[in-house]
């Protein structure tokens, strides 16, 4: 019996395997053939959460009546932890049980605004480089995606003159606009100047603007939120994480912080997708909210420090070129004009020198000349990666 074959959806031909899913299996046949890969790739912690995260997730795990389903919109004990989080470190008010709500994480974020807000067809706003997944998603539910520049030269902000052109054309229906300060992959700071022109300009055009600000603690003094500019709540909408911040990616929480209406819309397509997270996560993601300052500064900056040293390093070793200044838990260079492809560089790296470091063109096309090493690797093995990569130069 000839059987139809079945074709998959249309907007699959849309998007690639995300890059990481791809070349992991390809890391894994390697090590499964011995090779014994050091992975400076991906930007998941390494580090455990406080203890006293984990202890109350024991407790409330053992509780009979803890496993039920729980709110999609999150405890009150977790929301309200949230909202301190925010005045703690930002100084920014938020109406807990209004304006905060908690996500599975920035990607699920990512789906549910742009469900909220995009119709198919509108346009979106996407750095470049950026996070692969605001394009990605963007182009999966049937939005017009338009890049705007992040240059080197610039620091890696916007470059609001192109910006001003974009959204001037009359062919384009511009609804969001993607921005990541403290940036990835670039490392590129958060600067109050940019919130400020980022709000304005999400007023002068009545598009949302969100900021995805999970990094604003590594490396880095200084924390910032575009919540904290005037009239930023109207119109922005702010996401941010445990994962890097509290040492808790695989526990998935993160936040979606803005305006109450804004809230109430993305709840309304988050409630039909999700059934609420694990109330054991939720209240000792609530407990680490309470970490101390120096716990922070232990395992966000001090910890990070020691390892950008040898990452340095690698990056001086290799001929590349990079700012001293930026921030986050990865380190950002510039190839040499010597190389002719930046996958030449990495791929050689991988099977020479047994080291996995990203290419930045899956960033965009401004990422085509960089690469990116993670720090989220043991300080031994970052200095063994160090090791290898000066055996093959």
């Amino acid at each position: 019996m000839e059987s139809r074959r079945i074709e998959p959806a249309e907007r699959l031909s849309l998007v690639s395997e995300y890059y990481f899913s791809r070349k992991l299996k390809e890391v894994a046949q390697l090590n499964a053939e011995g090779k014994d890969i050091v992975s400076l790739a991906i930007g998941s912690p390494d580090m455990p959460p406080s203890g006293q995260t984990i202890k109350k997730l024991c407790e409330v795990a053992r509780q009979p009546n803890a496993h039920g389903y729980q709110p999609t919109m999150g405890t009150p004990e977790l929301r309200e932890a949230m909202a301190g989080f925010y005045k703690r470190w930002y100084d920014v008010n938020l109406d807990a049980k209004t304006e905060v709500l908690p996500l599975i994480g920035s990607k699920e974020g990512i789906l549910h605004v742009t469900l909220a807000f995009v119709n198919p067809g509108d346009t979106v706003l996407v750095p470049n480089p950026g996070y692969p997944t605001y394009t990605s998603l963007s182009k999966i539910l049937g939005t017009n995606v338009v890049y705007y520049n992040l240059k080197e030269e610039n620091g890696w902000q916007p470059d609001f003159e192109q910006l001003e052109e974009i959204v001037n054309r009359k062919s384009i229906d511009c609804k969001l606009l993607w921005t990541n300060y403290p940036n990835m992959p670039t490392g590129g700071r958060a600067q109050r100047e940019t919130y400020e022109r980022l709000v304005q300009f999400a007023h002068e055009h009545g598009i949302v603007v969100v900021n995805d600000n999970p990094y604003s603690f590594i490396l880095s003094e200084e924390h910032l939120s575009i919540l904290q500019i005037p009239g930023a709540k109207d119109c922005c909408i702010e996401f941010n994480s445990m994962s890097k911040s509290h040492n808790m990616p695989g526990w998935r929480v993160g936040l979606c912080a803005t305006n109450a209406e804004f809230i109430s819309w993305i709840l309304k397509v988050q409630s039909n997708i999700e059934s609420g997270t694990f109330r054991g996560i939720q209240l000792a993601a609530a407990e680490a909210y309470n970490n101390s300052e120096a716990w922070h500064r232990e395992y966000n900056i001090e910890t990070y420090a020691r390892r950008r040293k040898y990452a340095e390093q690698i990056m001086d070793v290799l001929s590349c070129t990079y700012d001293n200044n930026q921030v986050g838990m990865f380190l950002w260079g510039k190839i040499p004009a010597s190389i002719q492809n930046v996958e030449d560089l990495t791929e050689r790296v991988l099977h020479e020198a047994r080291v996995f470091i990203t290419p930045g063109f899956i960033f965009g096309s401004n990422g085509e000349r960089y690469i990116r090493i993670s720090l989220c690797a043991k300080e031994e093995k970052i200095k063994e990666a160090l090791e290898r990569i000066k055996k093959i130069v």
